[in-house]
Parts: C-alpha cells; structure tokens; sequence
C-alpha cells in the first residue's frame, strides 16, 4: 500500500528556522501504523528527521504527536485508519501546545512543571502507621481510571485554554491532583483544594471535551476536573468566581428551565463589582449589534414543573 506523510519539519539551528512540510511516499504494510512509517523515513530515508519513541506498545506515551490535526499515539494509530477520506496525505505535526525543539521533538519541561505545581505524591499529617494502611476496594476502583494515565500529554497538545493562557495548570496535571484528593490515605485535600481553586485552576477549563476525545488511555480529565470542582464547593471554597457561576446556573436553570443569561454575569461577579462588569461590556455591545441581547423579563419555558423535580431528585440524592 503506497501512502504519503506529510509532516512538519522545523530546525531552529538552520539559517532559515522557519517551519514547512516535507512529503515522505512510502510503501507500507496494511498493520502499518504512522509510528512505523516514522521510523522507517529516519532510517531508510531521511536520517535528519527528529521525533521521539520509545516502547511501540501504546504505555510510554512517548510517541505523542498531531496526526491530521489531533493529538494521539503514533504507535497505535493505524495508516490505514489515519488516511483522510477524500485522500491524500496523512499530515503529522508535533504535540501542540508545546515549544518545538525539532521536528516532531517538543519541549515538556512546562508540562512536568504543571504537574509537579500539584504536589503529586501522598501526604500524610497524622503518625506514622503502625501496619498497612488497606484501603476500601470501592475507592481505588474509583481511582483506577485516572491512574492510567500515562503522562503523554495528548491532551495538554489539543487542550484550548492554553492555546490562549499559559497559566492554566492544564487537564494532564489536574486529572493527577484528583488522583490525589480523592485518595482516602492523603490529607492534604484542603490546602489541595484552596491551591486549585485559584487563578491557573480548576475553574478555567471550559469544558470543550477535547482532553476527553484525544486520552489514549480514557482517563477523561475534564471529568476529574469537575469531581475536583465538587470538592471545592462541597470543602467551602465557594467565593470564587468560577463557583458563584455553577451555583448561579444551577439556580437558574431550577427555577425557570432555561438559562437566564442576563441575570447570569450579575450573579457570577456580582452587581457591585463594577470592574469585572465594565469588562463584560463589549461582549453586550456585540450582543446588541447582533441582535441578541436577552430579554430583561426571563420567563419559564412550558413544563418547567418537569425540571424542578430533576432539580429537586437530584437535590434529595446528595
């Protein structure tokens, strides 16, 4: 089977280091996967071509990398599953969020940096066990997902808060705190929960899903960063603006079936904060160009009655 990648190359140490994609058209077996067409263009082909490998068996998360404009393993993504449908080549690009040290090489110093922001080991504050501390088999199953994680950084690559803020501790190294916050022999859930709760943290994911469709391993961060997000408001940590926002939209949605989005922002930063509302100025300027400023009168949908008793289901359950 003939087929052409097309990848992205970039050397910073050449007279000109700009990027640009260079096609490789090789001959590969159907089993092929885009990890085995790599390597064989380093070694048979072009020797000058960087990327990183390791293992080949989809557990060191080495081999992370865009293939067609998502992140993934190299080494588990089959050619034939990867060629677009209207043909053509498969084009493969470096890990994104990332700064490119060569070619398919990025650089993941930021990414250990995140994680290790969130302390990801065990703390305990009480004496030294006497014996084995056995823990509830119920909440290490609970844990085994997020513990499958294999750092490859997929889904730091795709993540779309930090295209646009470096700050953000990123789904990877928020996934491995709830590892940790929801570990019954650790004890440092509060001074966890305060450091999260802050600016960088849990409160700036924006639920896109991306993490949770590119994770080789289905850890599924975004979901870790919302069982971090009940954490924090059921530890007390409910003055920030990210959980006045969930509790208003709770509270919104309850009473009238749909969202109010009017009263939404005043709730959210409150109607005395008046820098954080002057900020949400152009944002109403816009929707006013536009035609689609929300009614001052929010009125409750038909059947609203069916909603309260979700609300309240779900109220009884907790």
């Amino acid at each position: 089977m003939e087929v052409t990648l097309s990848v992205r190359r970039l050397n910073p140490d050449a007279s000109r280091p700009a990027p640009f994609y260079q096609e490789y058209t090789l001959d590969v077996e159907q089993s092929a996967t885009v990890l085995d067409g790599l390597i064989r263009i380093r070694e048979e082909v072009d020797g000058t071509l960087s990327l990183r490998c390791s293992c080949r068996s989809a557990i060191c998360g080495s081999c992370a990398m865009r293939i067609n404009g998502e992140a993934g393993l190299a080494c588990n993504t089959k050619i034939v599953d990867a060629l677009p449908q209207g043909g053509g080549a498969i084009v493969v690009e470096p890990a994104g969020n990332m700064q490119v040290i060569k070619d398919l090489v990025v650089d993941f110093q930021p990414f250990w940096d995140k994680v290790r922001a969130v302390e990801p080991w065990l703390q305990h504050n009480g004496p030294e066990p006497e014996q084995e501390h056995v823990v509830p088999n119920d909440d290490m199953v609970h844990l085994a997902g997020v513990m499958a994680c294999i750092m490859c950084g997929a889904c730091v690559s795709d993540c779309t808060v930090l295209e646009v803020d470096s700050n953000f501790l990123g789904p990877a190294a928020l996934a491995k705190a709830y590892r940790f916050a929801g570990d019954p022999r650790d004890d440092a859930d509060e001074d966890r929960l305060a450091h999260l709760n802050e600016y960088g943290g849990i409160w700036d994911c924006t639920r896109c899903l991306k993490c949770v469709e590119v994770c080789p391993k289905d850890v599924a961060p975004m979901d870790r960063i919302m069982g971090l997000r009940d954490k924090a408001m059921s530890a007390g940590f409910t003055q920030s603006n990210g959980a006045r926002h969930a509790e208003a939209f709770t509270e919104l949605v309850g009473h009238s079936g749909t969202l109010d989005e009017l009263r939404l922002p005043m709730k959210t930063f409150g109607v005395t904060n008046v820098k954080e509302m002057l900020k949400l100025a152009p944002v109403g300027l816009r929707a006013l160009r536009a035609g689609k400023v929300p009614p001052v009168l929010h009125k409750s949908i038909p059947g609203v009655e069916n909603v309260k008793r979700i609300f309240e289901r779900v109220e009884n359950k907790r």
